[in-house]
């Protein structure tokens, strides 16, 4: 056996250094490999682990009225977090000096900003988890306050709410939308292109142990594009105050449901479109779901006699009368067929002019006038005034009502469609019979949305179909003549009339459909104009089932406030000239 020999020194020490060199070559490489080699691949792995991508969402446009009032718009909350694992004192400067703030005190801060007890924030803080919710959904004020708190464990996950600042004004229009955001009825969901933005991304690194965000470590990778606003026709005070005056008609009357339609004569803008009850969006679960409907453009009933309007202008129209005609006018009519078809109330032979007829909502007289003009034709100036067509709003769920065609009515129809039976409407379909006689006899389409505004302010504008004329101007006039006297002589559109103004306008007490008959509940209404010398608003009142009245006398109360309150809105002036003399009977 042979040994090293002590002499042998030098060997081991060259030994020695070489396998140090070895060793220390294998981790340069080792090192040059980490770090440049695949310095790259290996941060792109680190970075991966510690890395969170999250959505950057895009504001939701706002829905504003005709003056810019926001109906609608989106907000940032906040949820407060904390990480219970890093929960200790602080040190906090105060005037310079440097103080140490305890745990009980920073959560009695935290819990005095939110509302909560000092008990509740303990229990959520206490432990070694990463993560704790502390309080969701609070506003920026709170969020701001927490801020200045500089408590280094409290973090905060940012999110968009969708508030309607007036509650219930125009929530039959606004719609509303899920707690996700996403659009589920009404304007809210109609406009959606316009409202909605393009979500955006960001990306940010958190720490390993602790779980919290990295300052400085965000990275937006697209940009959140933000929504548009819907800009709208109606004025918010209008809506306001003429829904507080259905709130009170409805319960006066007990009735199931109003609403009331207020038009530009000349531009067909809508400046109010009420009901009540209706919804409030920031929480429509309050809400029976018959209430989160737009009833003025999905509720449909027979109009009754506010359609004498238009069947009287058919006949003048057609060169059939004018409005001094005379009928003899009975309480009943017995129809060939051996059917009959009567007044509101009992009378004896009135010796009437058509403008006598519709002062007193005589059936028997406006079905003798009528039959002036044949069916198909009565048919086509329906059409032409917009019966049984949807209107170009296209709200959601909107109905167009019922026209039968001509040859499908039966005998009864063709003489109750005179008067408003037979056919359904919906309420802002009757206010627009009334604009297009109060316009000359062109009937405008209804306009809610003026258009979508872009964050520059433009605003790309809904598009204006023209008018259809529907009667001529002089045909117009003469009906606006004849409804004059119906506000200043009928027993009920006396009840209408505005000191100082000529108000032009008509009733109707039409029954609703039980089964195959009637029932006997009613659908009330009252349409007028003013100033009827040159009409520039019309306001449509519709009281659904009223059960303290059974007639439209329910219904020119709240149509004379809200006109009342539009004459002063938009200053009309008082009317200085008076109605034409036209004889109502003979």
């Amino acid at each position: 056996m042979s040994y090293m020999q002590p002499g042998d020194s030098n060997k081991r020490i060259r030994f020695f250094v070489m396998f140090l060199v070895v060793v220390c070559v294998a981790f340069s490489w080792k090192l040059v490999e980490f770090q440049v080699v695949r310095a790259d691949e290996i941060n792109k792995v680190s970075k991966e682990k510690r890395s969170v991508t999250r959505t950057l969402p895009a504001v939701r446009g706002s829905i504003l009225d005709s003056n810019g009032h926001e109906l609608a718009k989106t907000v940032y909350r906040y949820d407060i977090n904390a990480a219970p694992i890093n929960v200790k004192p602080i040190n906090r400067t105060l005037n310079g000096v440097s103080v140490q703030v305890s745990i009980e005190q920073q959560i009695a801060e935290i819990a005095g900003i939110l509302g909560l007890s000092t008990d509740e924030v303990k229990l959520k803080v206490t432990g070694t988890s990463n993560y704790a919710s502390i309080k969701k959904n609070v506003d920026s004020d709170g969020y701001r306050q927490l801020q200045k708190l500089d408590i280094p464990w409290l973090y905060f996950d940012q999110k968009l709410a969708r508030i309607y600042p007036d509650g219930a004004v125009a929530g039959n229009l606004l719609g509303f939308v899920g707690v996700d955001g996403t659009p589920l009825a009404g304007i809210e969901r109609q406009y959606n292109s316009c409202l909605a933005g393009i979500d955006g991304q960001e990306t940010f690194e958190r720490g390993a142990t602790d779980g919290i965000r990295i300052p400085n470590s965000a990275q937006v990778s697209q940009k959140a594009k933000n929504g548009s606003d819907v800009v709208l026709t109606i004025n918010s005070d209008l809506q306001y105050y003429t829904q507080q005056v259905l709130v009170n008609t409805v319960s006066t009357l007990r009735a199931d449901w109003a609403s009331a339609v207020v038009v530009e004569v000349a531009t067909g803008n809508i400046l109010a479109a009420a009901e009540a009850p209706t919804v409030d969006p920031n929480d429509p679960g309050a809400s029976a779901a018959a209430d989160r409907q737009a009833r003025i453009f999905q509720a449909t009933f027979e109009p009754g006699s506010t359609m004498k309007t238009v069947t009287a202008a058919t006949v003048i129209d057609q060169g059939k009368a004018t409005p001094e005609s005379k009928i003899k006018a009975p309480y009943r009519i017995r129809l060939p067929w051996g059917e009959y078809i009567q007044d509101s109330h009992m009378h004896g032979l009135d010796k009437l002019t058509l403008t006598g007829v519709l002062r007193d909502s005589s059936n028997t007289g406006i079905i003798q006038f009528g039959a002036k003009v044949d069916t198909e034709t009565r048919y086509n100036y329906l059409k032409k005034f917009g019966v049984g067509e949807k209107t170009d709003v296209k709200f959601e769920g909107e109905s167009a009502g019922l026209l039968n065609n001509w040859q499908d009515w039966d005998r009864m129809t063709d003489k109750t469609s005179m008067f408003g039976q037979g056919i359904a409407v919906t309420p802002i379909q009757t206010a627009f019979f009334y604009q297009t006689i109060a316009n000359g006899g062109v009937r405008l389409e209804p306009r809610l949305v003026a258009g979508c505004k872009d964050a520059s302010g433009n605003l790309i504008a809904s598009p204006i179909k023209p008018g259809v004329r529907a009667v001529s101007s002089e045909t117009a006039r003469s009906t606006i003549d004849m409804l004059e006297k119906v506000v200043e002589q009928g027993g009920i559109g006396r009840t209408a009339a505005i000191a100082g103004y000529r108000i032009a306008g008509k009733s109707g007490t039409a029954q609703i459909k039980d089964g195959k008959g009637y029932g006997y509940r009613y659908a009330i209404s009252f349409i007028g104009m003013a100033p009827a010398e040159n009409p520039k608003y019309v306001v449509a009142v519709t009281v659904y089932k009223p059960r303290t009245v059974s007639n439209s006398i329910g219904a020119t109360p709240p149509f004379k406030r809200i006109f009342e309150q539009v004459l002063r809105l938009y200053r009309v002036p008082p009317s200085t000239t008076k109605s034409a003399k036209i004889a109502t009977e003979w």
